[in-house]
């Protein structure tokens, strides 16, 4: 018989959730509500200042909401991912 996964607690910081993960066996959780994420570690240096039609920044505002991150992040990931693509 098949053992229900338990629920994952509400982890407020660093420092919990890394106690947390250090004792847990995290097979016993229910991890399907986790969604990949990208750690962004390489500094930013040069910036990029566009005008867009006002249709087209709500379209892309809406998109990166659905995904769970902030516009100008959505943005760039676009493009790091259609460069990739061209190499």
């Amino acid at each position: 018989m098949k053992t229900k996964s338990r629920q994952m607690p509400s982890l407020h910081s660093d420092e919990v959730a890394e106690a947390f993960v250090a004792n847990a066996e995290l097979s016993q959780y229910d991890l399907s509500g986790f969604k990949p994420m990208r750690f962004e570690i390489e500094p930013k240096s040069a910036a990029l200042n566009m005008r867009l039609p006002a249709s087209l920044l709500a379209a892309l505002k809406a998109k990166a909401k659905a995904n769970g991150v902030p516009y100008t992040r959505y943005v760039r990931m676009l493009l790091e991912i259609d460069v990739a693509q061209s190499r």
